[in-house]
């Protein structure tokens, strides 16, 4: 097992640190080092999962890792990253997205043995303390000058109809204060997120020099893109999450699976746990004879399995395989919604299904053709295929062929898919 700086800076995952002496800090002892995440929803995006991910390879190489949830702050709203001012979500809220996020967490981290995982709520040290006491004892401590500065900050003061709020402008002091309250109770030293947070991490560390004349540490990865500098883990349908009630694991499978070959061994660096021995032969792979995508298959395995587990990742690989191949009414109710719902699709009404609708006029206007006459030209072609049977020109569909669930999947040679659904009522 590699040292902690070591195997983020091979996988690409260590975008800064905020001193030379984090090295030797680590190797001298069992460090306990956090990351905060906000807990703006139920769940977590891929996005988020970097985080998870620093404090996963801290625990594996020996320390103990802090999960914070902004139970306090997440009042308040970090404006890193934000053009305008976010909308300020209730306690009740709040409270029931950090209890939701835990779930996660345990998926991911050890809770148990002698460097156990644990988790903090800012919101039980945030809530108790006084305004005034925190203008005294931690607002003395930050100057405005140097705040303002923060790319945070001044990002937002630069845009004449954004402005920020003295709410959010105050972000940084509470994430400080948390370091400071963590490095006093927990004995951490060591604060992890993505590169957007240095100012934050370095605020931190400064108000425990001042205050406790204590010495910590930061690091950060970088923000993790696509190849064409796309966000991770967003997409037309929307963000990839990590529980499935957002996210199917099959939809969670293809997103993976359809991750594109520049980015396929990157993201093994990255979000995978394989190590670089394991990644070697993938990359050489994807480099000699990209079209088997032997790399994309394992991400995708890799990434379900960890998240949703053995049994989801199985029945995730045979949805995926039964809609490749074209055998697909062997597929339960939920399999084919799962299909159904990351496809274009229409609706068809319960009457006319029942009565016979012809192939042409049931494929006119959706994705598979656009035109009767494009619609007959692929028909008579041998090009479209209902629940993955070619059918003739002449072909009637009715109910009689709908798959669990009542949806018909209809396909255009290899690639081109359509989910049609029959009207309730």
């Amino acid at each position: 097992m590699l040292p902690f700086l070591d195997e983020l800076q091979w996988r690409g995952l260590l975008h800064q640190s905020t001193s030379p002496q984090l090295a030797s800090h680590l190797s001298s002892g069992v460090r306990s080092g956090y990351a905060g995440f906000d807990p703006t929803a139920d769940s977590l995006t891929i996005g988020n999962f970097m985080g998870i991910k620093l404090l996963a390879h801290l625990q594996r190489a020996g320390h103990r890792p802090i999960v914070v949830s902004g139970g306090g702050t997440g009042l308040i709203g970090d404006p890193s990253g934000k053009s305008a001012e976010r909308q300020l979500l209730s306690r009740d809220l709040v409270e029931h997205n950090v209890s939701r996020q835990r779930m996660i967490f345990e998926r991911f981290l050890d809770f148990s043995g002698s460097r156990a995982a644990v988790m903090r709520n800012n919101a039980d040290w945030l809530g108790e303390m006084r305004f005034l006491d925190m203008l005294r004892d931690v607002g003395k401590h930050f100057s405005v000058n140097q705040m303002i500065a923060r790319d945070s900050v001044a990002s937002r003061l630069g845009g004449r109809e954004q402005g920020i709020s003295y709410t959010e402008f105050s972000y940084m002091i509470l994430q400080a204060y948390d370091f400071l309250h963590l490095f006093r109770a927990d004995h951490c030293t060591m604060q992890l997120g993505g590169s957007d947070q240095f100012g934050n991490i370095v605020s931190g560390i400064d108000l425990i020099r001042r205050v406790e004349q204590g010495e910590s540490f930061g690091a950060t990865c970088p923000l993790v893109t696509t190849s064409d500098g796309q966000k991770i883990g967003k997409t037309e349908k929307g963000a990839i999450w990590l529980t499935a009630d957002r996210t199917s694991p099959y939809r969670f499978y293809q997103y993976w699976l359809n991750t594109v070959d520049a980015d396929a061994v990157k993201f093994l660096q990255w979000f995978t746990f394989l190590d670089a021995d394991a990644i070697a032969p993938l990359a050489h792979a994807t480099a000699m004879e990209p079209g088997k995508r032997e790399a994309q298959r394992v991400l995708a395995s890799e990434m379900t399995r960890m998240t949703h587990g053995e049994n989801e990742l199985a029945r995730a690989r045979a949805t995926s395989e039964a809609i490749f191949s074209g055998e697909v009414r062997m597929l339960d109710a939920a399999q084919v919604a799962d299909i159904a719902s990351d496809l274009p699709s229409s609706i068809v009404s319960a009457q006319a299904l029942a009565a016979g609708l012809g192939i042409v006029d049931l494929i006119t206007g959706t994705s598979i053709a656009a035109s009767k006459r494009e619609a007959r030209e692929f028909v008579q072609n041998g090009a479209v295929s209902v629940n993955g049977e070619k059918v003739a020109l002449d072909a009637m569909i009715t109910n009689q062929q709908l798959l669990a669930g009542g949806v018909l999947l209809i396909r255009r040679g290899k690639k081109a898919y359509h989910a049609i659904t029959v009207a309730s009522g």
